[in-house]
């Protein structure tokens, strides 16, 4: 079959106004928002149905053609990036909030629905979707069960797998399944290995996220720090003292300054670092909770802790740290935003080491940090027009990810392994390991049909 028989039966199946195949059109999808690395494809559909799915699945299957799912494109690590000649399915017209059961404490949507769309579905019921990343507002639930993503209340509630009670999938022979989404002990739990899979075991077309009661009460404070050093202690401190807040978030001064530019939050100009911190729970008790958490944090000498008083107060909060990466613009034309981890005792020395990379690398480096869980973004600030800078950006970062892999930590937490850290699985994962996996992808897609050449190597030797 040709490319131009496999566009003519796209279009039968999907009609034409669903398939895009003009050069000019098809640029738009060369890349998601890891932008170092692109592809044109051969052609973007845009199904709006699992069965739609499938027939797209099968007629590239005949042909031969590689498939990758994407939804809002914002994955960091090039997940959704096209393989040559691949067909990008676009999956935000599947964007309905199907059902929702709160009595089951359940929500089935379409994978394109999006994060903050389900949060708006539910406010005023007492029940929230927890997984909040910071791209909330344009992130897919899809896109965030792919990735198993997590944001900043991840230490408290736990990642997107946590929250996935079913998932019906289209495999990539084009058959369509359903996991769940009632427990069964008799039965593998296949949704949870689905769930963080990145496309390559199977494309996800429905999904029972499991909905969480809403906290009787929330306490949210700011603290600054004299150096990022001081604040990754009282991180520790507040960690080891058995307080497990719902977020510990931590912001460098470089990060800081692009916030500030953008949205004049007022962090004090001397302010080094920045923790945001907030716990929840029942109101009884909560207020001497949060007193032992300011005293922690004082014996690292922080410059001013600020605490919200109403809900407004905590919006203006935690936009200092929703906003920062979009802030980043300010700061530089373009970035590589890292997703490492690290147990939350070795965070002042990655912090350390992070300095040391960017001035070895000759590389500006800001952080943002799920700090609570030992998860660390490093922002290598780029331009993309210089080859240089983005090949020592590219240097600077893997070597920020082996640093990583020394301190007893991994290459993700939620942003994936894509394109981009594929070549670090060997460095985190023994041969066997990786077998395994292998094993368990030629279970779901023996032709490797489904988004090839991500989150590992097609063969593993």
């Amino acid at each position: 079959m040709s490319n131009t028989e496999l566009i003519r039966k796209l279009r039968a199946a999907l009609k034409p106004e669903n398939v895009l195949s003009v050069p000019s059109e098809l640029v738009v999808y060369d890349c998601d928002a890891f932008t170092v690395e692109r592809h044109i494809p051969l052609a973007v559909v845009f199904p709006r149905s699992a069965v739609q799915v499938a027939e797209v699945v099968r007629a590239c299957s005949d042909h031969g053609c590689p498939v990758v799912a994407r939804g809002a494109g914002t994955g960091l690590a090039g997940g959704c990036t096209p393989p040559p000649n691949g067909v990008v399915i676009v999956l935000t017209r599947m964007n309905k909030i199907l059902d929702i059961r709160l009595r089951d404490a359940m929500a089935l949507v379409e994978p394109g629905v999006l994060n903050l769309q389900l949060t708006n579905a539910l406010s005023g019921t007492g029940y929230h979707f927890a997984p909040d990343p910071s791209s909330q507002g344009t992130a897919t639930i899809g896109g965030n069960v792919a990735t198993n993503a997590g944001g900043p209340h991840t230490l408290k509630y736990g990642v997107t797998v946590n929250h996935v009670a079913g998932l019906e999938v289209v495999l990539g022979d084009g058959s369509i399944l359903q996991f769940g989404p009632v427990e069964d002990p008799a039965a593998l739990d296949l949704a949870r290995v689905v769930c963080g899979s990145e496309g390559t075991l199977a494309i996800v077309t429905k999904i029972w996220a499991k909905l969480t009661k809403n906290p009787q009460a929330c306490r949210t404070i700011r603290a600054t720090f004299a150096s990022i050093d001081d604040a990754s202690q009282a991180v520790s401190q507040i960690i080891a003292a058995g307080i497990v807040p719902a977020a510990l978030e931590l912001m460098d001064r470089g990060i800081l300054d692009a916030v500030e530019a953008a949205f004049a939050l007022g962090v004090p100009p001397e302010a080094a670092a920045v923790l945001i911190i907030e716990l929840d729970g029942p109101e009884a008790g909560l207020d001497s909770l949060l007193e032992q958490v300011i005293a922690l944090c004082r014996n690292w000498n922080p410059g001013e802790v600020l605490q919200a008083k109403t809900p407004a107060e905590r919006e203006l909060l935690w936009k200092c740290r929703k906003m920062a990466v979009g802030a980043v613009g300010r700061l530089s034309p373009g970035y590589m935003i890292q997703d490492g981890v690290v147990p939350r005792t070795r965070l002042p020395h990655i912090f350390r080491r992070i300095l040391e990379i960017a001035a070895k690398h000759r590389v500006r480096i800001v952080n943002v940090a799920h700090a609570g869980d030992g998860n660390v973004h490093p922002i290598l600030l780029l331009d993309e027009r210089d080859r240089d800078l983005t090949a020592r950006a590219k240097a600077a970062s893997r070597e920020v990810l082996e640093e990583c892999i020394t301190c007893g930590g991994s290459i993700t937490a939620e942003h994936g392994v894509g394109i981009e850290k594929i070549e670090l699985m060997e460095k985190l994962f023994a041969p066997a390991d990786l077998r395994a996996m292998h094993r368990v992808r030629q279970a779901f897609d023996p032709a490797s049909q489904l988004n090839p050449g991500k989150k590992y190597k097609t063969i593993c030797q």
